[in-house]
């Protein structure tokens, strides 16, 4: 097969379902969640500079815009403890060879905020969303890229701490 040269897998169009309800041309911008790594410098002795070293992961977020005030999205927000809102994002990625390709994020989590933001007549309203991330799964063309739940991280569908996992005998 021949080195593709074209620029591939670009973003072309994108889709959010919000507790398994379609929410097609409601969807401003959609923010996904950004896996970083917590870091803290280390320098101990005999070292002449510190060193970041990764300490698990930050806190994961997922925000949406929508430019309408939407009763399902809003019923949301304050659901009781224990009881994660199913969020799926779809994207069209599209090489300039024209190949499509599928991107998925599977995502589970509490909306904490619902922002219903300035309203001003004859202007679009923007009502941002944020919910705090439980679960998050990227997956291109069916491919497992990244899953992350509150114990392991997986990138390619290989575990980054199950050594850590058997050392804590779990």
């Amino acid at each position: 097969m021949a080195e593709k040269t074209l620029p591939s897998f670009i973003l072309r169009d994108c889709m959010m379902w919000a507790d398994r309800v379609s929410k097609l041309g409601q969807i401003g911008d959609i923010t996904v969640p950004v896996p970083e790594a917590k870091r803290e410098d280390v320098r101990n002795a005999g070292m002449i500079k510190a060193r970041k070293v990764q300490l698990g992961y930050e806190a994961l977020e997922f925000k949406f815009k929508m430019p309408g005030l939407d009763p399902q999205i809003l019923k949301l927000h304050g659901v009781k403890p224990g009881v994660d809102t199913p969020f799926m994002v779809t994207g069209a990625l599209v090489d300039e060879d024209g190949t499509t390709h599928s991107a998925v994020l599977t995502i589970r989590g509490k909306m904490y905020k619902p922002d219903h933001g300035t309203w001003k007549a004859g202007d679009l309203a923007e009502n941002d969303h944020a919910v705090d991330v439980n679960y998050y799964k990227l997956e291109i063309d069916g491919e497992e890229i990244y899953e992350m739940d509150d114990f392991d991280f997986k990138v390619g569908g290989v575990s980054q701490y199950g050594d850590i996992r058997n050392a804590l005998l779990l």
